[in-house]
């Protein structure tokens, strides 16, 4: 198979870009998986955060059957792939030619909690992102904070709330300060509410992100994990249920 390389000059770190004689575009990515969805009787859809080129939906064939040469494992949520893609334009499903794990995670797949938050965090990008959407800014910052929670150093209490506070401002819809916010959520609301504590909550966030250590009773916390979560519902257009948000309240206790 002859290939013709194409590369950006100077650019040590771009993808490596290859056609091969079918014309098709072979690239060379990083991702994070973002979910997937069984086909038929042994293949998946799996959608792909990729720093390249976005998200994506592959299918990967044969992976659910015994003798797969790719394992289940690969593409659970919030797992980090160095991948070699096809990329037909126009097409809905990309095909994947090489993957291998990115990152091997130490505490995520073994800590219930953090568990439980890596499933939460999957879900709020799988409803704040869509087919096709390329921000590398996002996926830096999603490599570092996804590294956060599976660090010693992680505060788990407060990270779901930290996490979507960060996330939107690499989204384009983070507020200016904690009273803004609020302001924005008035109209979802019949009476006067008194969210002062909440709002101190939300200025330490906006200041110290996931370094926020601060001592905040559980039930302000899950208030500002809803607050944020009608935020979200309301810029991006999404009234879905938030399924995982039932274990996540149980473990913020």
């Amino acid at each position: 198979m002859v290939k013709r390389t194409v590369m950006k000059p100077g650019a040590e770190n771009a993808s490596m870009k290859t056609l091969n004689n079918e014309g098709l575009m072979l690239i060379k990515t990083q991702g994070i998986v973002i979910s997937y969805i069984r086909y038929k009787e042994t293949s998946i859809i799996v959608r792909i955060f990729t720093r390249e080129l976005g998200l994506k939906s592959y299918i990967v064939n044969g992976v659910r059957s015994s003798n797969a040469k790719v394992k289940m494992g690969f593409y659970q949520p919030l797992t980090f792939l160095d991948l070699v893609v096809y990329d037909k334009e126009n097409a809905n499903l990309q095909r994947i030619s090489e993957v291998r794990l990115g990152k091997a995670y130490q505490r995520i797949p073994f800590d219930f909690q953090r568990s439980g938050i890596a499933l939460f965090v999957a879900e709020v990008l799988a409803k704040s992102i869509y087919d096709g959407y390329h921000n590398e800014d996002l996926f830096d910052y999603l490599d570092l904070a996804i590294g956060q929670l599976d660090g010693d150093m992680a505060l788990l209490s407060h990270y779901p709330v930290a996490f979507l506070w960060e996330t939107s401002r690499y989204l384009g819809f983070a507020p200016d300060d904690a009273m803004g916010f609020f302001e924005e959520l008035k109209e979802n609301f019949t009476k006067q509410m008194d969210w002062q504590p909440e709002m101190l909550y939300l200025q330490g966030l906006m200041e110290t992100s996931f370094g926020f250590r601060g001592n905040v009773p559980s039930h302000i916390r899950r208030n500002l994990l809803d607050h944020m979560l009608l935020f979200y519902s309301k810029h991006l257009d999404q009234h879905s249920e938030w399924k995982s948000v039932k274990v996540l309240r149980q473990m913020m206790k």
